[in-house]
């Protein structure tokens, strides 16, 4: 497991305490040993990362670096100099970037080393990680998925290859993968993590943070989002917080040991000083409009980046398939989510924040999902996201922190949700909750 956090290692960087090149080493050097059974990384930069870390022992700047010498996985979602951008297809095209992606670049600005790309699940639809290369899976529970579609940077993260991990959430996919693998994973508000190019999935997804701990999450985020405010977890006050375990629209039970981390965490922010009462959102049928988008997103993708669909999984071409049909028949409609949006309002209106389970159901087991049809896919991702892809559609910051285990020892989270800029609340309750051994 890393022996340090990210905080703590670019701490020790900027003191002239540690070398630079130190951390890399030893992040390359679990890699060698354990991501073979991981199988979190889709590509490792041995070579580049070591020479990047040896060139911060000339800047100039190195005593102010957030990220000083700290390694750290991206999404193989974004274009890094050199590297191809594949996003778990054969279908994409795997030229080598010319350039750095924006949130690449602000990684390197701030001291970061790029140890490699992260494994997603092809156009990022689906909470499983697989491709025909490999299998991400869950460090703490072997025969379960790391989850997705950030599933390769949250088993990074919890195999303690690496600190910190970028991701993107466009319906849970940086918190579900976090809960999963027993990680913190946040995701910001709209616009928060600002890019040039259109935010994908209809401007449902951002860049966010994956992390063991939500300083280390805070320090990522921060800088992601070139907001130094955002870099550290401050005193939270006292909030209004709601707790809930009502999945939306279908009203499926939720395991057990789910709910009971959830009240424990409602126990816990009670006795911290925050006002906790039982309260829903009024979510309706928004999770509808949310399922439109879901299929025409990835359809509107494999447009952009000329894909043959011949060339893309089973699983994929049917679900780009009903994608296109859905735009044809104009079911993307904004109105949809802007009622999402007003009722959402209305709750934060009253509530600080809302706890609920990060996930609706246990993670379906570790396989060649990728191998299977799109209902096979598509029915355990539905059950699985019930709580998460509501607040990308209306736009608001959200993130899993660990919440303890199932009896086999699979990991549970659960949800905050804040109302737009309360991210830095999110950390701040995230923080809070770490201080003590709640979740047992």
């Amino acid at each position: 497991m890393v022996t340090s956090g990210a905080v703590d290692i670019a701490a020790a960087v900027r003191a002239s305490e540690l070398d630079p090149v130190r951390p890399t080493e030893d992040a390359l050097a679990r890699i060698e040993t354990a991501d073979g059974a991981v199988g979190a990384f889709r590509r490792v930069r041995a070579a580049e990362a070591l020479a990047e870390a040896k060139a911060l022992r000339d800047r100039s700047d190195l005593r102010e670096l957030p990220l000083a010498g700290v390694p750290v996985a991206v999404k193989d979602v974004v274009s890094v100099t050199g590297e191809s951008v594949e996003w778990g297809s054969r279908a994409t095209d795997h030229a080598p970037a010319g350039g750095d992606h924006e949130v690449v670049a602000r990684l390197r600005a701030a001291g970061a080393v790029i140890v490699g790309l992260t494994r997603v699940p092809e156009l990022c639809i689906w909470p499983m990680s697989d491709t025909p290369e490999g299998i991400a899976r869950n460090p703490r529970q072997p025969s379960y998925v790391a989850g997705g579609s950030s599933g390769g940077s949250a088993a990074a993260v919890a195999a303690g290859l690496v600190p910190i991990a970028h991701g993107t959430d466009g319906l849970g996919s940086i918190r579900l993968p976090s809960a999963i693998c027993g990680v913190v994973g946040i995701k910001p508000g709209r616009g928060v993590v600002a890019e040039s190019s259109d935010p994908q999935w209809f401007g449902m997804s951002a860049h966010g943070a994956i992390a063991t701990t939500a300083a280390d999450a805070a320090l990522l985020l921060g800088v992601l989002a070139e907001r130094p405010d955002l870099r550290t977890p401050r005193d939270p006050g006292r909030l209004r917080v709601a707790v809930s375990t009502q999945v939306p629209l279908t009203h499926a039970p939720v395991p057990g040991p789910m709910r009971d981390a959830v009240r424990r965490a409602g126990v816990r922010l009670g006795a911290a000083g925050h006002r906790v009462v039982a309260a829903t959102p009024a979510y309706g049928a928004a999770a509808l409009g949310l399922l439109t988008r879901w299929f025409a997103g990835p359809a509107e993708q494999a447009d952009d980046f000329g894909v043959d669909p011949a060339l893309l999984q089973p699983r994929t071409r049917t679900h780009v398939r009903i994608g296109n049909a859905v735009r044809r028949a104009g079911l993307v409609r904004e109105d949809s989510a802007r009622e999402w949006t007003r009722r959402a309002e209305a709750f934060f209106a009253d509530h600080d924040v809302l706890v609920t389970p990060t996930l609706a159901a246990k993670p379906p087991k570790a396989r060649n999902w990728h191998e299977r049809s799109c209902l096979a896919n598509a029915a355990p991702s539905i059950r699985l996201a019930g709580f998460a892809g509501l607040w990308n559609l209306a736009g608001f910051p959200a993130m899993s922190v660990p919440a303890g285990h199932f009896a086999d020892g699979l990991p549970i989270g659960v949800h905050l949700v804040a109302a737009p800029g309360g991210e830095a609340t999110l950390l701040a309750l995230a923080a809070q909750l770490e201080e003590t051994t709640w979740m047992q």
